[in-house]
């Protein structure tokens, strides 16, 4: 099977329906773009309020892939999640009153502040990157973030998806990419979820209804960029 992470009785079924597996057969290196998110001290961390101890494993293969995508000048974007706050109000209360247990609400409000949002400190970035806040799991929805505009304004229309996590802020920007008519890949290697059954599900998912699921070096031999070795 050509990405291990889809189970075989999925593989069947997709290609039952649609005929084959991937939903592209090549990628545009002229309109395509890396969206890597909530790359960022919170959820890497460890022992942040939010932490995916996952998301550590995926950080040398974004970095490998990040080195051959800017070889082709394929643009980068760090999507970053940050909050904004004033006392007890915040700018998604529905979010932190009931997702986020009362012990650990002021300790994640006080790690998503604006301004204090970084990459991760052992991703590999470039002065040719580029840096977008969000406010919500999507980057997509409306209100969230200035990523759409981003992305029209450089022509892009296909979108490689890192980050984490996979089923929940890579997921949920991937899904409206694709219902805004960009072609959205996820990476199954360069995506990290608290769980595999979390990672695996997702995707599994995603590649029936919304994309492509593909390894980096999948993704790279599609834009036919030398694969990572």
């Amino acid at each position: 099977m050509d990405n291990p992470i889809i189970r075989s009785h999925i593989v069947d079924r997709v290609i039952a329906r649609r005929g084959k597996l991937h939903w592209f057969e090549t990628l545009d290196p002229m309109t395509t773009a890396l969206l890597v998110v909530d790359m960022q001290s919170t959820f890497c961390e460890p022992g942040s309020p939010a932490e995916v101890a996952n998301s550590r494993n995926i950080v040398e293969p974004i970095n490998q892939l990040t080195r051959k995508l800017r070889e082709k000048s394929i643009p980068i974007f760090w999507v970053l999640h940050a909050n904004t706050h004033l006392g007890e109000k915040s700018d998604w209360d529905i979010f932190f009153n009931h997702v986020v247990a009362n012990d650990l609400r002021t300790k994640t409000i006080e790690s998503l502040m604006p301004g204090k949002q970084t990459v991760w400190r052992d991703l590999e970035t470039s002065a040719q990157d580029i840096t977008i806040t969000k406010n919500r799991y999507s980057a997509l929805i409306a209100g969230s973030s200035t990523l759409e505009n981003m992305l029209r304004n450089y022509g892009i229309n296909t979108l490689l998806i890192a980050g984490t996590k996979t089923n929940v802020c890579c997921e949920s920007t991937a899904r409206d990419a694709m219902m805004l008519d960009f072609k959205v890949v996820m990476l199954s290697d360069c995506c990290a979820a608290l769980s595999e059954e979390e990672h695996q599900s997702s995707l599994e998912t995603f590649i029936q209804q919304f994309g492509d699921v593909m390894t980096a070096s999948q993704a790279l031999d599609k834009l036919d960029i030398q694969s990572i070795t």
